[in-house]
């Protein structure tokens, strides 16, 4: 037993440096191919041809792969909270390959972060044990996860069709929460997947039902959905504060899901729901001092809800006085001071 727990916590560890090294890589290839055509926010997929991106995207593939495996050797609740070390990794590398300064508050919502994602994890209850793929399909069909799964969908829709457009480039939530929400439904698919494998070797094959199949379609889309999502983000944001935000949505997403379909809570004890309920408390308030240190990056491509013209601000003092205020087409804005007219009397 120790000997598998061991062989879980290297492999978790493995993966935590090489997801956190990907985000790295991933950004400079998009920085790169950035500067010969579209960028990935704007809607180019010029990143494709960049070699340093396929680098990045190889290292994370080593990284989801050992975490996969690591599920195997070891429980939820030591593998998923190692997750936390893949920020530390991106926010030193970045500090010093990407020149992105992260601020002391941006540290303290961080920790947060990581403190209350371990919370809900630790206090996560044990997984159930699955004979079949036949039994997973009977959790995803059920009313309450079919009504996840379709909220989800709706979630995600709204994100991409009306919030993206508008505010992708100015709301790092937009873009995190779309792979966060996305990417709860590809764990569910891909553990799914994972205990089909397991089973397989095991000599019960699981290749013959055609729920399997169903599940590998639907973590292919979802994965799909999730990358495009992921290096938009990425290409708008500092990448010291996409990685723990995405970290602490992905994992708040993930558990709400796994515990829907699979009904882990039932039987659990008020002190841990409590426990579980004060974890998300602290990771929305890790995400929120994050997002408020977000140094501003202004978008290089206009969109169509870019406004064309300036941008004029109006504002009010104390003393009664209208400033004007032209922020745009001037390299040094100017302001124009107008008296109320009793001034001159």
């Amino acid at each position: 037993m120790y000997s598998s727990n061991l062989k879980g916590f290297i492999l978790a560890m493995v993966s935590s440096a090489f997801i956190g090294s990907s985000f790295i890589i991933k950004k400079k290839g998009l920085r790169k191919a950035g500067v010969n055509g579209p960028r990935a926010s704007s809607g180019g997929y010029g990143y494709l041809l960049e070699p340093l991106w396929w680098v990045g995207m190889l290292t994370m593939i080593i990284g989801e792969i050992s975490n996969f495996v690591a599920y195997i050797y070891a429980p939820a609740v030591l593998v998923t909270p190692l997750g936390a070390l893949s920020i530390i990794v991106s926010a030193v590398l970045a500090h010093f390959m990407l020149k992105e300064k992260l601020q002391k508050m941006g540290m303290l919502g961080c920790l947060l972060c990581i403190v209350g994602s371990t919370i809900i994890v630790l206090h996560a209850p044990e997984e159930r044990s699955i004979s079949s793929v036949e039994e997973i399909w009977e959790f995803a069909t059920q009313p309450a996860f079919l009504l996840y799964t379709a909220s989800a969908i709706a979630t995600a829709l709204v994100l991409i069709l009306y919030c993206a457009p508008r505010y992708g480039q100015t709301n790092i939530i937009v873009y995190i929460g779309i792979c966060s929400v996305i990417g709860s439904l590809t764990v569910m698919s891909i553990k799914a997947i994972g205990i089909a494998i397991k089973l397989t070797l095991e000599g019960t094959n699981q290749a013959k039902y055609f729920q399997t199949w169903i599940f590998a379609m639907v973590a292919i889309t979802c994965i799909i959905i999730q990358l495009n999502y992921l290096n938009m983000a990425l290409d708008t944001f500092n990448t010291a504060i996409v990685s723990p935000i995405y970290y602490a949505l992905f994992t708040s997403f993930t558990i709400l899901a796994s515990a829907i379909m699979f009904k882990d809570y039932s039987g659990q004890s008020a002190s841990s729901i409590a426990s579980e309920l004060c974890g998300f408390i602290t990771v929305l308030s890790g995400t929120a001092v994050l997002h408020s240190t977000r140094d501003p990056e202004t978008p290089l491509i206009t969109d169509l809800y870019t406004p064309l013209s300036p941008k004029v601000s109006w504002y009010i003092q104390g003393n009664g006085e209208l400033w004007k205020q032209k922020d745009e087409d001037e390299s040094s804005p100017s302001c124009i001071t107008i008296l109320r007219q009793d001034y001159f009397k």
